[in-house]
């Protein structure tokens, strides 16, 4: 069953379930905990550290898009992620929405301006304005839309032998930055362009960790290796971290994707290992296993609360440094206390809503509307 699709439904498989709770929670992290001025070495070693959680999200989907694509049907296919993915999407976007229409200077809207009408289809299309995670959806969109390929490039054999050439482009080319101030400067259409551009460098920038996920669920026993050469793993992924840091400083080249790869390879290897301690322990499984659920759910709306937040603390997001080692534990207090409250806000308002919506209609699928 490990060298093959599987036929039929699968085993549901914990580790997998683990990991995407914590690749759910670093990405929250990336987004609520920078600190240091920009470019400076602190910034450039902490996001290191924190950011980088997109590869892991991407990894995630294409193992679980082989590992359930047993039966696959690709009208039926398209059919589920409109309603499971792309509905809770545009539900979860109405906040986002009106902040940007009702403070478009404060939340940054670079459309602002332009017929309300006009704006709701290119905000939607793009993802990145008006709740800057959701780049994400047009972006995977484009991996469901390629789904037929995919499987029938791995049916003849061929998908996987072009990994290598596939991390080669993903190692070169850079996913880009997009900043709003820049984004005043240009036309309404190049604004557009700029972060259709962003979105489809995003896809070809991360397609590789799609495919290698996919790899990794059809020879799941690859992941039993990936534990017998933790050694290796580790110093490939602080080399590869200290590499771009390095590099980054020197303002010669900028890639979390390639030591968050290593670091994939190495959580997928414990957590496969330690899965039966995880599982033994109730309360510790337990609380991975509810991160996990709500884990789609948190990535729709946890930007919002990082705003709200932002906005009642008077905080920035990128907080800076001001001082010496007590200036620095200081300001990791305040964006761990961020983080920890996003992270907790994000999960009430989504249980809340589900039970709100399942006391009114206890067969509804909430997922639809929340992700969850």
């Amino acid at each position: 069953m490990q060298n093959t699709p599987a036929v039929g439904k699968k085993s549901f498989l914990n580790y997998i379930n683990v990991f995407r709770g914590l690749a759910i929670l670093l990405i929250v992290a990336g987004h609520s905990m920078q600190i240091g001025s920009n470019e400076s070495l602190l910034h450039i070693l902490w996001c290191e550290i924190v950011c980088g959680g997109t590869a892991l999200f991407i990894f995630i989907s294409g193992f679980l898009f082989q590992h359930l694509s047993g039966k696959f049907e690709y009208k039926n296919y398209l059919s589920k992620k409109w309603t499971n993915v792309v509905v809770p999407y545009l539900i979860t976007a109405i906040p986002g929405l009106l902040f940007c229409f009702f403070m478009p200077h404060i939340y940054k809207n670079s459309f602002d301006g332009m017929n309300i009408l006009m704006q709701i289809p290119v905000l939607l299309s793009t993802g990145r304005v008006h709740n800057t995670p959701t780049w994400f959806i047009p972006m995977i969109i484009l991996f469901f839309i390629c789904s037929y390929l995919l499987l029938k490039l791995e049916k003849k054999g061929i998908l996987y032998k072009l990994l290598p050439l596939m991390f080669l482009i993903t190692i070169f080319l850079q996913r880009g930055e997009i900043e709003y101030e820049q984004m005043l400067n240009l036309t309404y259409l190049e604004r557009y362009s700029a972060y259709v551009k962003y979105i489809v460098s995003g896809f070809i920038h991360f397609f590789s960790l799609y495919v290698f996920g996919m790899y990794c669920s059809k020879y799941k026993e690859i992941i039993d290796k990936f534990y017998e050469k933790r050694l290796i793993l580790w110093i490939l992924t602080i080399f590869f971290a200290g590499l771009n840091i390095y590099l980054s400083k020197n303002g010669i080249y900028s890639n979390y994707t390639v030591s968050k790869t290593f670091l994939t390879m190495l959580l997928l290897g414990y957590l496969k290992h330690y899965d039966g301690f995880i599982i033994s322990h109730g309360k510790i499984n337990k609380t991975l296993d509810f991160v996990a659920k709500y884990s789609f759910g948190i990535f729709f709306i946890h930007w919002y609360w990082i705003f709200i937040y932002n906005q009642i603390f008077n905080l920035k997001g990128v907080i800076p440094v001001d001082g010496g080692i007590s200036a620095l534990l200081a300001v990791i207090c305040i964006v761990t206390l961020r983080f920890l409250a996003v992270t907790g806000l994000s999960l009430l308002t989504l249980r809340g809503f589900k039970t709100l919506l399942l006391k009114f209609r206890p067969d509804i699928n909430t997922r639809m509307f929340l992700g969850v």
